[in-house]
């Protein structure tokens, strides 16, 4: 029975923003890396051939595998908010969602954070995957959303009160404060707070809650040592949920300078979900989304990413999130663009870019002392890529540049990880895109 894996050769990109170097040997026992370097190599010369599997990388590049910060893994690949509120069985949606964590871990994803789920289903699928009784990636996770009754951004589809899809509304302190202890006794990692909302007849998103309900949820969480989110598309949002305690900024669109003061004297963090603007300015065309609206997004990032490196520049952790689970963004194809935006439109090197996804994600799992990169003693999440992400960024956007995955310490078969199904009855209704927007779509 084989004992040890050696991973040899190639380069190691380690996540911890070192440069790229030659590796010269990794050894994994159980689900941990046990050395590096010439201590790897030294444990392996004391075994037998029959104690040690060899996984040869040379030529190729070998880092952590990547850490999603913000996904929706029980969307489906959702076309409207109509579809996601009132047609989805909360059997099914997590039946599905069951499958469609396959698929992120074969584009190399081995931990996401989920901010909410349909039916609060994300700690059920989350203790699911830890028992071993479905594959997927390690899941940090909240139940639903807090909305108040303004609502976010599906307008007059949010009831005034009660729960939708991921939606659960609260109305007064006592009902934030009622609905966070209880998320967290369902077991939420993280609170997530949907700060800002779309109101008809006005434009952009607005803060839809007062100072003093965001620091009831957050001191009620902290209190409790749950940390929290919260979506935020707008620039006096960002300094308010700051200012309030929140810990991750989702978004942080249109931040301006005393957003940006906010966030650095109160240690927030941001990870700023740029792919799927990205993806329906560069690629909506090609799929029949929404015309219009490329030039308002792109102008979006442009301005956001200024702000987002003026952070990255004072210390803020800056995180990656693909926002997966839209028709824009499925399962699978494009964990890797934020890095590509990264690189682009914040001017970071590649190598701090894969930073974002690997030591820092680590930080949103709340395993910062276990996972993010190649260390000893760290929990063996690994992949291995066939070319040099530091020449080209776009490569971890590409499963089929990919060739192995390892996640807790076990090598998987990536042939059994992409499943498919047939159509579900009434499980598509509307539409924000004609069709899907899979990677080869966009780049055939």
């Amino acid at each position: 029975m084989t004992d040890i894996l050696l991973i040899s050769g190639g380069t190691l990109i380690d996540g911890t923003g070192a440069d790229p170097r030659p590796n010269r040997g990794i050894a994994v026992e159980g689900n941990q890396i046990v050395a590096l370097g010439d201590e790897a190599a030294n444990l392996v010369n004391d075994l037998s051939r029959e104690e040690v599997a060899e996984i040869d990388a040379t030529g190729k590049t070998i880092m952590p595998g990547l850490i999603d910060s913000h996904l929706h893994c029980s969307f489906d690949d959702v076309q409207s908010n109509d579809e996601l509120f009132f047609h989805r069985d909360p059997t099914l949606v997590a039946l599905v969602a069951a499958q469609n964590l396959r698929k992120m871990l074969r584009a190399g994803v081995t931990s996401f954070v989920d901010p909410d789920t349909s039916h609060g289903i994300g700690p059920a699928l989350r203790d699911a995957v830890n028992a071993g009784v479905v594959q997927g990636p390690r899941i940090t996770t909240g139940v639903q959303a807090l909305l108040t009754a303004v609502g976010g951004t599906a307008g007059r589809l949010i009831p005034d009160e009660g729960t939708v899809g991921y939606a659960q509304i609260v109305n007064t302190k006592d009902e934030i404060v009622q609905w966070v202890r209880r998320h967290i006794k369902y077991g939420a990692d993280w609170i997530k707070l949907h700060a800002t909302g779309s109101v008809p007849g006005r434009s952009g998103e607005l803060l839809v809650w007062n100072r003093e309900e965001i620091k009831a949820a957050c001191q009620t969480a902290h209190e409790l040592s749950v940390p929290v989110m919260a979506h935020c598309r707008g620039a006096q949002s960002v300094k308010v949920c700051a200012e309030e305690g929140v810990d991750l900024i989702l978004h942080a669109s249109f931040m301006d300078d005393d957003g940006l003061e906010a966030v650095i004297s109160n240690g927030a963090s941001i990870c700023p979900t740029f792919t799927f603007l990205a993806n329906l300015a560069d690629f909506g065309v090609r799929v029949q989304a929404s015309s219009g609206m490329e030039d308002i997004f792109r102008g979006e990032i442009e301005q956001t990413a200024k702000m987002i490196r003026k952070a990255y520049d004072n210390g803020v952790r800056i995180l990656s999130g693909s926002e997966s689970g839209f028709a824009l963004t499925p399962y699978g194809h494009w964990h890797g663009r934020e890095l590509e935006i990264f690189v682009n439109s914040l001017d970071l090197t590649p190598v701090e870019a894969i930073t974002t996804a690997t030591k820092n994600g680590a930080w949103a799992m709340q395993m910062e002392d276990q996972l993010g990169t190649i260390e000893k003693d760290k929990l063996a999440d690994i992949i291995i890529v066939d070319s040099d992400p530091t020449e080209d960024i776009r490569v971890l956007n590409n499963k089929n540049e990919i060739s192995t995955v390892i996640a807790d310490g076990e090598v998987l078969n990536l042939s059994d990880l992409w499943p498919s199904h047939e159509s579900l009855a009434g499980w598509k209704v509307g539409n924000w895109a004609g069709e899907v927007l899979t990677w080869d779509k966009a780049y055939k």
